[in-house]
Protein backbone atom coordinates (compact mmCIF):
# COMPACT_ATOMS: atom_id res chain seq x y z
CA UNK A 1 0.00 0.00 0.00
CA UNK A 2 1.02 3.50 -1.04
CA UNK A 3 0.13 6.53 1.39
CA UNK A 4 0.40 9.81 -0.65
CA UNK A 5 0.51 13.26 1.82
CA UNK A 6 -1.24 15.96 0.54
CA UNK A 7 -2.23 19.76 1.89
CA UNK A 8 -5.22 19.92 3.56
CA UNK A 9 -7.61 23.11 3.42
CA UNK A 10 -10.79 23.71 6.16
CA UNK A 11 -13.71 24.26 4.37
CA UNK A 12 -16.90 24.07 6.56
CA UNK A 13 -16.96 21.47 9.40
CA UNK A 14 -14.64 18.94 7.43
CA UNK A 15 -10.92 19.08 6.13
CA UNK A 16 -10.86 18.61 2.20
CA UNK A 17 -8.23 17.72 0.51
CA UNK A 18 -6.30 19.58 -2.24
CA UNK A 19 -4.82 17.19 -4.95
CA UNK A 20 -5.85 16.28 -8.47
CA UNK A 21 -6.47 12.98 -9.04
CA UNK A 22 -7.65 10.17 -6.62
CA UNK A 23 -6.05 6.72 -5.69
CA UNK A 24 -8.82 5.85 -2.93
CA UNK A 25 -11.85 5.61 -2.43
CA UNK A 26 -14.13 5.43 0.28
CA UNK A 27 -17.50 3.55 -0.70
CA UNK A 28 -20.45 3.29 2.24
CA UNK A 29 -23.46 2.08 -0.21
CA UNK A 30 -24.37 0.66 -3.04
CA UNK A 31 -20.68 0.46 -4.07
CA UNK A 32 -20.23 -2.12 -1.36
CA UNK A 33 -18.64 -5.18 -1.83
CA UNK A 34 -21.76 -7.88 -2.34
CA UNK A 35 -23.91 -4.32 -3.09
CA UNK A 36 -25.33 -3.75 -6.57
CA UNK A 37 -23.01 -1.38 -8.03
CA UNK A 38 -20.49 -3.23 -6.11
CA UNK A 39 -17.08 -1.46 -7.05
CA UNK A 40 -15.11 -4.65 -7.91
CA UNK A 41 -17.42 -5.78 -10.48
CA UNK A 42 -18.00 -2.02 -11.64
CA UNK A 43 -14.26 -2.26 -12.12
CA UNK A 44 -14.55 -5.88 -14.03
CA UNK A 45 -17.25 -4.60 -16.20
CA UNK A 46 -15.20 -2.06 -17.81
CA UNK A 47 -12.01 -4.06 -17.82
CA UNK A 48 -10.07 -1.81 -15.24
CA UNK A 49 -8.27 -3.67 -12.58
CA UNK A 50 -9.68 -5.06 -9.65
CA UNK A 51 -9.94 -2.66 -6.75
CA UNK A 52 -7.65 -3.47 -3.64
CA UNK A 53 -9.56 -3.52 -0.73
CA UNK A 54 -7.99 -1.70 2.27
CA UNK A 55 -9.63 -1.98 4.71
CA UNK A 56 -12.81 -0.97 6.73
CA UNK A 57 -13.52 2.49 7.30
CA UNK A 58 -15.51 5.20 9.03
CA UNK A 59 -16.46 8.67 8.46
CA UNK A 60 -18.63 11.35 10.63
CA UNK A 61 -22.02 11.79 9.01
CA UNK A 62 -25.19 11.50 8.87
CA UNK A 63 -26.78 8.36 6.56
CA UNK A 64 -30.20 8.61 5.08
CA UNK A 65 -32.09 6.02 3.78
CA UNK A 66 -33.38 6.96 -0.35
CA UNK A 67 -34.65 3.58 -0.73
CA UNK A 68 -32.68 1.60 -2.92
CA UNK A 69 -29.27 3.00 -2.10
CA UNK A 70 -28.02 5.44 0.42
CA UNK A 71 -26.81 9.03 1.26
CA UNK A 72 -24.57 10.83 3.88
CA UNK A 73 -24.11 13.76 4.78
CA UNK A 74 -20.61 14.75 5.94
CA UNK A 75 -20.83 16.34 9.38
CA UNK A 76 -17.88 15.96 12.07
CA UNK A 77 -19.97 16.13 14.92
CA UNK A 78 -21.96 12.90 14.29
CA UNK A 79 -21.70 9.54 14.78
CA UNK A 80 -19.20 7.19 12.65
CA UNK A 81 -20.80 5.44 9.23
CA UNK A 82 -19.14 2.78 8.44
CA UNK A 83 -17.58 1.83 4.56
CA UNK A 84 -14.47 0.52 2.80
CA UNK A 85 -11.56 2.02 1.37
CA UNK A 86 -10.07 0.21 -1.85
CA UNK A 87 -7.01 1.59 -3.79
CA UNK A 88 -8.37 2.37 -7.64
CA UNK A 89 -7.12 2.75 -10.82
CA UNK A 90 -7.21 6.61 -12.03
CA UNK A 91 -9.71 5.13 -15.43
CA UNK A 92 -12.29 3.86 -12.46
CA UNK A 93 -13.03 7.31 -11.43
CA UNK A 94 -15.15 8.11 -14.45
CA UNK A 95 -17.08 4.94 -14.22
CA UNK A 96 -17.67 5.72 -10.10
CA UNK A 97 -18.54 9.26 -11.21
CA UNK A 98 -21.18 7.75 -13.65
CA UNK A 99 -22.43 5.65 -10.83
CA UNK A 100 -22.80 8.06 -8.72
CA UNK A 101 -24.17 10.60 -11.18
CA UNK A 102 -21.91 13.32 -11.20
CA UNK A 103 -20.85 15.32 -14.24
CA UNK A 104 -18.76 18.65 -14.40
CA UNK A 105 -20.55 21.75 -14.22
CA UNK A 106 -23.86 19.63 -13.76
CA UNK A 107 -25.46 20.38 -9.89
CA UNK A 108 -26.73 16.31 -8.71
CA UNK A 109 -27.95 15.09 -5.81
CA UNK A 110 -23.69 13.58 -5.15
CA UNK A 111 -20.86 15.42 -4.57
CA UNK A 112 -17.47 13.98 -5.57
CA UNK A 113 -15.52 14.95 -2.34
CA UNK A 114 -11.62 14.34 -1.14
CA UNK A 115 -11.26 14.46 2.35
CA UNK A 116 -8.96 12.76 5.42
CA UNK A 117 -10.68 9.22 6.41
CA UNK A 118 -9.55 7.20 9.52
CA UNK A 119 -8.72 3.88 8.23
CA UNK A 120 -8.82 0.86 10.40
CA UNK A 121 -5.91 -1.29 9.04
CA UNK A 122 -4.85 -4.08 11.32
CA UNK A 123 -5.68 -2.84 14.62
CA UNK A 124 -3.97 0.57 13.72
CA UNK A 125 -5.19 3.90 12.47
CA UNK A 126 -3.91 5.81 9.33
CA UNK A 127 -5.54 9.14 7.87
CA UNK A 128 -5.87 8.45 4.15
CA UNK A 129 -7.00 10.57 1.19
CA UNK A 130 -9.72 9.86 -0.55
CA UNK A 131 -12.70 9.97 -2.97
CA UNK A 132 -16.15 9.97 -1.48
CA UNK A 133 -19.40 10.92 -2.68
CA UNK A 134 -21.79 12.75 -0.07
CA UNK A 135 -25.31 14.02 -0.72
CA UNK A 136 -26.58 17.52 -0.43
CA UNK A 137 -28.07 18.44 2.63
CA UNK A 138 -30.64 19.67 1.27
CA UNK A 139 -31.53 16.42 -0.40
CA UNK A 140 -32.65 14.61 2.86
CA UNK A 141 -35.23 16.76 4.01
CA UNK A 142 -37.92 13.94 5.27
CA UNK A 143 -35.64 11.00 4.69
CA UNK A 144 -35.17 8.21 7.68
CA UNK A 145 -31.83 8.60 8.91
CA UNK A 146 -29.72 5.71 9.21
CA UNK A 147 -29.16 5.35 12.61
CA UNK A 148 -26.50 2.48 12.64
CA UNK A 149 -24.48 3.88 10.48
CA UNK A 150 -24.46 0.91 8.32
CA UNK A 151 -26.14 1.05 4.73
CA UNK A 152 -25.44 -2.90 4.49
CA UNK A 153 -26.65 -3.88 8.26
CA UNK A 154 -30.25 -1.52 7.28
CA UNK A 155 -30.51 -2.74 4.37
CA UNK A 156 -30.68 -6.35 5.03
CA UNK A 157 -32.19 -5.83 8.29
CA UNK A 158 -35.34 -4.29 6.94
CA UNK A 159 -35.67 -7.00 4.32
Amino acid sequence: MRLRLHQTASLGPFRQIQFCRPDYVFVYGTLRAGEINDINRAAERHGIAKPACIGAAYVRGRLFDFGSYPGLVLDDQAAPVRGDVYEIEDALVPVLDEIEEVYPGVEGLFRAHRLHVQVALEDAHTDIDCLIYPVAESAVNGLTRIEGGDWVEHRISRG
